[in-house]
């Protein structure tokens, strides 16, 4: 179903059960992080904060962060059931027949609501104007410790190209600076990013607006790998079955969501030095590092009059970015199918954090099947980040990581089922000796007829260290597969519980630069996923984990029951 705002999908929560509701006020300084970040490990609900210290906007959090609101929020019963419609779409088989092309009729009338909508009268969004610009008076959280300041983190920023006049939407955090200022958090490959070069190549203020609080196809749209030349609006309509109501701004050229709850206006000027941004404890589960962007001025506030503000947190995985991910996954892997009609299925699993590791099965139909889709990923828009592809037989279920490491420990045989390329790298990766650029890993693990090793046993270690010196890491795998039968060991610091196997694939996927920290030896392989020291050849800071201060985890604790969740976890 379309949901009409925001308040209509918070209805819709409370009445299936699916949202608390929290009276106690809390702050948004590291506390409401605390409490969600409980309960998204716990697989809970979504939360509403009706008191919030300082602010008259309640704040909603966790509104996405489980399949069932997931699926739930675009509209479908599973995430599966929007692929096999897109996949529809594309299979030409459908209008090959008068008979198929009658049947296809309703499919097509679909496609009358994905066009946006440009109203010429005000919205809902615009019941109130401010334009005395106070950024403090918005429930901005703080959301970990070593955080450089409060961040607006599920904002859905519209920019306009500088000569098409083609407008785009992309979710970028947004550092508060001043009452007026918040820092742009465009990263070097992303859209908003070469737009603002655009403006910049004529040194001409570039107008930006941020809408915060719209329905949950409108705001999963805006985090959607789409091409270019599509307007990220056309999305929403067609996941929500009802064309996207957008309205001019007050103070500039921009159209935004008609139906929002906060829209903020204003421009970066290119002119201006950039600024400062970060740390931020970011969706890797670490604190991405400080560095320099523009500047973002917000002129002007609109907003409902009974405006509730939208927030998520980012950190260790499970978080609710993660179903988000899981979204793409599953509403794109039609896309991928069409570019490789070997590909079955596919699986980037949480722990992956987006980038870091993709899981695809594939019909195996000729030698050098599975290092031709590896090569074909990298190639292809947002997937040229991925770290980590393990390639498994299309009898291999992708979802069930217990049958991937079985077929991981059975099929590959030590380097001859590596690849190893070179390429981009997300820009949040912080395992490589460079920023954006470093090693990736492919990993074949098919079957073959090739005689394994009687010396190899398919059986795996996980071994854990007090790194004292550089390079222990890695001299520990060699020193291990030397003298044991095991076929992979992996090495980690000795501050991570072995047995918590999510927390290892973590450290595996974030931690490793596969042509530094990958070693083969007899067949056997070692993976180091240790923090790496500067010693070690990294030319960049190792940023910390991302924890709670043990002063905020007690005050939660005694203020838990006040809350009214339930359990505390």
């Amino acid at each position: 179903m379309a949901y009409k705002d925001l308040h209509h999908f918070i209805k819709a929560l409370e009445e299936t059960g699916e949202l608390d509701v929290i009276h106690e006020e809390v702050s948004s300084e590291l506390e409401i992080t605390e409490i969600a970040d409980r309960v998204s490990k716990a697989h809970g609900n979504a939360l509403l904060f009706k008191n919030v210290k300082n602010s008259k906007y309640p704040v909603l959090i966790n509104a996405m962060g489980s399949y069932k609101r997931m699926s739930m929020g675009l509209g479908a019963k599973q995430l599966d059931d929007i692929g096999a419609e897109i996949a529809n779409y594309l299979d030409l088989s459908n209008y090959l027949s008068i008979k198929k092309l009658i049947k296809s009729i309703p499919r097509m009338f679909r496609l009358l609501h994905v066009f946006p909508i440009k109203s010429k009268f005000r919205g809902s969004c615009q019941q109130v104007i401010e334009r005395d610009v106070n950024l403090d008076t918005l429930p901005v959280l703080k959301c970990w410790p070593e955080d450089a300041g409060r961040f607006i983190t599920l904002p859905l920023i519209f920019t306009k190209d500088r000569y098409s006049k083609q407008q785009n939407v992309g979710m970028y955090r947004m550092q508060i600076l001043e009452q007026t200022t918040t820092g742009m958090h465009w990263h070097k490959h992303k859209d908003g990013s070469e737009i603002f070069k655009g403006y910049a190549a004529d040194n001409t203020r570039m107008p930006v607006s941020v809408a915060l609080g719209c329905d949950p196809a409108i705001t999963y749209a805006a985090t959607a790998p789409m091409p270019k030349m599509i307007d990220e609006m056309m999305l929403a309509g067609w996941l929500r079955k009802s064309n996207v109501k957008m309205v001019k701004c007050i103070t500039n050229d921009i159209y935004v969501p008609s139906s929002a709850e906060i829209v903020l206006e204003g421009y970066v000027d290119p002119s201006e030095d950039l600024v400062l941004e970060g740390p931020f404890g970011d969706h890797t589960g670490y604190y991405s590092l400080a560095d320099y962007y523009p500047k973002f001025h917000v002129t002007c506030i609109t907003h409902r009059k009974n405006a509730i503000y939208p927030a998520t947190i980012v950190g260790k995985p499970p978080m609710e970015d993660c179903y988000m991910a899981k979204a793409t996954e599953r509403l794109f892997l039609p896309v991928l199918r069409m570019q490789m009609p070997e590909l079955v299925d596919l699986n980037l699993p949480l722990e992956g954090v987006f980038h870091n590791c993709a899981i695809v099965s594939i019909r195996n139909k000729y030698p050098g099947c599975a290092r031709k889709v590896m090569s074909s990923i990298w190639g292809m828009g947002q997937m040229m980040y991925t770290k980590l592809i393990v390639v498994v037989d299309e009898t291999i279920d992708v979802q069930n990581l217990k049958e991937v490491r079985d077929a991981v420990l059975s099929n590959v045989q030590g380097r001859e089922s590596l690849i190893l390329s070179e390429g981009p790298l997300d820009a949040l990766d912080h395992s490589s000796d460079k920023a954006l650029y470093g090693s990736r890993l492919g990993v074949d693990c098919t079957v073959t007829n090739k005689v394994k090793d009687n010396k190899v046993t398919n059986t795996y270690q996980i071994l854990t260290i007090n790194k004292d010196r550089p390079y222990k890491g890695i001299d520990t795998a060699v020193e291990f597969l030397n003298h044991n039968s095991d076929k992979f060991v992996i090495v980690v610091d000795d501050d991570v519980d072995k047995n918590d196997l999510s927390t290892v694939m973590w450290k595996v996927f974030n931690n490793i630069d596969a042509k530094r920290d990958i070693t083969v030896i007899d067949n056997k392989i070692g993976i180091d996923a240790t923090k790496k020291w500067r010693e070690e050849g990294l030319t960049r800071d190792w940023p910390n984990d991302i924890k709670m201060s043990d002063e905020i985890k007690k005050m939660v604790d005694e203020r838990w029951d006040s809350y009214g969740i339930g359990e505390n976890n």
